[in-house]
């Protein structure tokens, strides 16, 4: 009999899913009960992202996904060096700008 080690998966990968997904915009929305991650596409020229792809995860598994990424992105940098993100600034907001409210003004 062939037996699996314990704490082994076996993980089957479709054909076309397999093929993958190229995405370069992603929106994050949470609940109480589960995160959702979206994966899409903006083109140069067209007005409209599209989404290709939608996760829906728990807290926890979506913990679990940030651990992850970020074990893999800094074994990836120590290999090749740092990962530049173009036109991102730290502490840079996003889509809003904190003004004084008008009465606030003296």
């Amino acid at each position: 009999m062939n037996q699996q080690p314990p704490n082994q998966i076996n993980i089957k990968i479709d054909e076309k899913v397999g093929e993958g997904i190229y995405a370069n915009f992603f929106v994050v929305t949470n609940s109480p009960s589960e995160f959702v991650i979206d994966f899409g596409r903006m083109l140069p020229g067209i007005p409209d992202a599209k989404i290709f792809t939608r996760v829906v995860a728990t807290p926890q598994h979506a913990k679990q996904l940030l651990q992850i990424l970020e074990k893999n992105i800094e074994a990836f940098e120590k290999q090749f060096g740092e990962i530049k993100v173009f036109g991102q600034q730290d502490n840079k907001s996003i889509g809003f700008k904190q003004e004084p409210h008008p009465a606030a003004k003296s």
